[in-house]
């Protein structure tokens, strides 16, 4: 199997300066991760799982560990790359979908979904057409698509945020709570979307509040439980 992503002793603790101490997100977190496998991050609230994901999408910097991940040009540490290299990751190799839409004033829907295929080099025809079909296949309604996202509703602007985030395959696909605010056809669209991209190859870690959503598709889990922190193989676990 292809290795995509391997996690070494992975740590994060934020500094509170106002109470002069540190507080521990989680703590010496490893696995590796493979072309097409889903890992379903799992654990109490405030266990760490959605710091987890922003620490390997480099939002947050650890405090401690490695984050080597394989892409087509050799393998980088994200824990410790340069923030353009990071940059450029973002836009080639790494996806990260959340339940919020950071929606820009005055760009309508469909230029917002096309937008990461324009900057891949596709044709402006063909990337706005391609953002049609993905804003129609998640239910967002034809006569939105050239409105502009910050006057949808909550519901409306997660669809948009969905369709731009899977509409280029990614070689990572980090997801943070995704059907937060879905329908159930939404929800049937985004389900069917993953299993084409973990078909395809695309590794994937997630975090949802219902793993029942995506059962079909989680290969192993991790419990990010203080004193737990262990690996599950998906054929031993119960959702």
């Amino acid at each position: 199997m292809t290795p995509i992503l391997d996690v070494r002793g992975l740590s994060k603790a934020f500094v509170m300066h106002h109470l002069d101490t540190r507080m521990g997100a989680f703590d010496n977190v490893s696995f590796t991760l493979h072309a097409g496998e889903f890992l379903l991050l799992k654990g109490r609230n405030g266990a760490g799982k959605s710091t987890l994901l922003r620490t390997l999408y480099r939002s947050y910097l650890a405090s401690a560990g490695q984050i080597l991940f394989h892409g087509p040009d050799g393998v980088i540490d994200l824990a410790r790359a340069a923030d353009v290299d990071v940059a450029v990751l973002r836009r080639t190799g790494i996806g990260f979908v959340t339940q919020f839409l950071a929606a820009r004033p005055r760009v309508s829907a469909e230029a917002l979904v096309a937008e990461p295929l324009r900057l891949a080099g596709t044709p402006q025809d063909e990337a706005l057409a391609q953002a049609r079909h993905w804003l129609a296949a998640f239910g967002v309604r034809q006569a939105l698509w050239p409105a502009y996202p910050t006057t949808f509703s909550g519901g409306e602007q997660q669809k948009v945020n969905l369709a731009r985030a899977l509409i280029r395959p990614q070689r990572l696909l980090l997801l943070d709570e995704p059907t937060a605010s879905l329908d159930a056809a939404a929800r049937a669209a985004l389900i069917d979307r993953l299993a084409d991209l973990k078909a395809r190859g695309t590794a994937m870690i997630g975090v949802f509040h219902h793993p029942g959503d995506v059962a079909e598709l989680i290969d192993r889990e991790i419990d990010l439980t203080p004193d737990t922190n262990l690996q599950e193989d998906r054929a031993d676990v119960v959702v």
